[in-house]
């Protein structure tokens, strides 16, 4: 198999990198230090049909595959992490759920907006104290007439503040029951539905992360994505495409940091000679690359399979796995590399370091990866 970009995914790296070198780059460590969402590059993506890849042309979006996708997301996290995660979380989550299972109501009043970036979506499933165990939900629907009333808390939600429209999965039946769970699409100013707490978080600052907050808040039946009971079985789905989508930011992030390691390596000289000719570097360099190479290959595997309609259940849990995993060994080495510098933010290795470590724990910690892969193989 041939690892090369296709014309669309060339011209969209391109894209990016023009793009990214303008617009994100000059304030990217300023954002990280305030934690600030920046919209408006959001809101750049959108022209450039970048929030909705997978959307097809008749709602507004790109109607590009997966491997264009998962181009898109590496080579905004090649540039910063941030930008990568809450593109993919926008695109993957809240797109990609109205998009899968929405009706065509729901695609023609939401799809439009979402795919060029007027509206930010979020997509919650996360509660304070059900994570991995997400059939453990407190969040309660109960039918009241044509309405469903919510109460509870969702929280660690992507653009939980800043975005226009959630789709978030809440309790219709028993606790545990897998088919006891339903989505629901919330817009902002939707009574008794408000943003709680923002995180204050170690990487990945100018991604927003927020709760959720429910309060009586009364939402039609019109609002259901799919059917009631399957909202469970529909955030499964939707994440075996998040998976991969997380794979490309992990791949994106191990590059960045790579190349910034590769780059000073021959720059940075001790005892009259680049460090990179000294072999404790270059074989370090040297099992970066490979891992990194190893990542993309199992990365642009499921996007490839995706693609084609295939069930990704493993190979996305094992892209995500391998790539997140490597991110972080990649990182660290990067750090080493840099030395001294590699702990100062006048270089950016530690800005890779710290964004990597999300990537082994957001959409399904490693442990949860371990356990979807072995459920498959031992079937």
């Amino acid at each position: 198999m041939e690892l090369k970009y296709t014309e669309n995914q060339r011209m969209i790296a391109d894209m990016v990198r023009d793009f990214g070198a303008k617009h994100i780059k000059p304030k990217m460590m300023q954002w990280d230090e305030s934690q600030e969402f920046p919209v408006e590059v959001f809101k750049q993506l959108g022209e450039l049909g970048l929030m909705g890849v997978l959307v097809p042309t008749e709602y507004g979006g790109s109607g590009f595959g997966y491997l264009e996708y998962v181009t898109a997301i590496a080579e905004l996290a090649k540039i910063d992490g941030s930008i990568g995660l809450s593109m993919a979380a926008h695109n993957s989550l809240c797109t990609g759920h109205i998009l899968q299972f929405g009706n065509e109501e729901q695609k023609q009043k939401y799809l439009p907006k979402l795919a060029t970036a007027q509206w930010i979506g979020a997509w919650g499933l996360t509660e304070p104290n059900t994570g991995s165990d997400a059939g453990n939900m407190r969040t309660v629907a109960v039918e009241d007439g044509d309405y469903y009333v919510i109460n509870g808390a969702k929280n660690f939600i992507t653009h939980g503040k800043t975005g226009n429209v959630a789709v978030v999965i809440v309790r219709t039946g028993e606790v545990g029951d897998s088919h006891g769970m339903t989505a629901f699409v919330i817009e902002k100013g939707t009574p008794g539905f408000s943003a709680g707490r923002k995180e204050d978080k170690l990487g990945m600052r100018a991604s927003e992360t927020t709760e959720l907050i429910f309060q009586d808040c009364r939402v039609h039946k019109s609002q259901i994505l799919g059917n009631v009971g399957e909202g469970f079985i529909q955030a499964m789905k939707v994440l075996d495409g998040g998976r991969i989508s997380i794979a490309a930011l992990s791949l994106g992030i191990a590059q960045g940091a790579f190349e910034a390691a590769l780059q000073y390596s021959k720059e940075r000289s001790q005892f009259n000679k680049p460090i990179s000719s000294f072999q404790g570097i270059a074989f370090k360099l040297a099992d970066m690359a490979t891992e990194i190479e190893a990542a993309a290959l199992l990365t642009y595997q499921a996007a490839d399979m995706k693609n084609r309609g295939l069930n990704v259940n493993k190979e996305s849990a094992m892209a995500k796995l391998y790539a997140s995993e490597v991110s972080v060994r990649v990182a660290n080495e990067g750090v080493q590399i840099f030395g001294g510098y590699g702990f100062t933010k006048d270089y950016p290795a530690e800005k890779y370091y710290r964004d990597a470590k999300l990537c082994t724990i957001g959409e399904g910690t490693s442990e949860i990866q371990k356990l979807v892969i072995s459920r498959a193989v031992l079937k």
